[in-house]
């Protein structure tokens, strides 16, 4: 099932499925400020090195299971195609066993912008019908900064997002970024959040 080969004719943005309801919008804005710094030759070895994995769903859509910041910013450049990586082939699959098998792999996060799990039905149709959701920039700003380390537990900056939700104001968010980035940062080094992926709080 695992084929994960390339698919050396490009997949437009546009066609691509997302398997989750968010993303950061900071951290899109970063990505698309990354990329307006490459020269040409750069973003094309950017995007040779830099295949998005997907599974193959029903009707033969691209299901995206990683870099959906990374394909929201492209398609927001005017990127209009990117290669991919093709996980597994679940073309034959009905939606709902898709799904269910999704699920069962750790491959699809439903859970929108509050962090509570929603149907499948409900996850959007494109890359950019993502909302965001501002505790997953904080996660993502948090890792770069050494709060975590890099893991890969499926989904683990979304785990990071859903315990600053409970212990974050929403408000210092969006008003003070700085500010709740360190209120995070010293949430990551304590004992209580060791259960986290990537945690690299003191162990004494």
């Amino acid at each position: 099932m695992a084929i994960r080969e390339p698919v050396l004719a490009p997949v437009p943005i546009a066609d691509l499925r997302p398997t989750q309801m968010t993303v950061g919008y900071r951290e899109v804005a970063e990505k698309r400020r990354r990329w307006r710094d490459y020269d040409e030759d750069k973003r094309a070895a950017f995007l040779g090195a830099h295949m998005v994995p997907t599974l193959l769903g029903p009707k033969k859509h691209h299901y995206v299971i990683d870099h959906h910041h990374l394909s929201r910013a492209l398609m927001e450049e005017g990127v209009e195609s990117v290669l991919v990586t093709v996980v597994a082939d679940l073309h034959h699959l009905e939606k709902d066993a898709f799904w269910t098998v999704c699920d069962h792999k750790s491959w699809v996060h439903p859970y929108d912008a509050d962090g509570v799990r929603v149907g499948f039905k409900e996850i959007p149709k494109t890359m950019g019908d993502l909302a965001d959701d501002p505790f997953r920039s904080l996660a993502g700003e948090l890792r770069r900064a050494g709060g975590f380390a890099k893991d890969t537990t499926p989904f683990s900056e979304f785990l990071w997002a859903d315990y600053l939700r409970r212990h974050i104001k929403p408000k210092r968010v969006a008003n003070d970024f700085s500010a709740a980035l360190e209120e995070a940062m010293a949430l990551a080094k304590a004992p209580e959040t060791n259960y986290l992926p990537g945690w690299c709080g003191p162990t004494t």
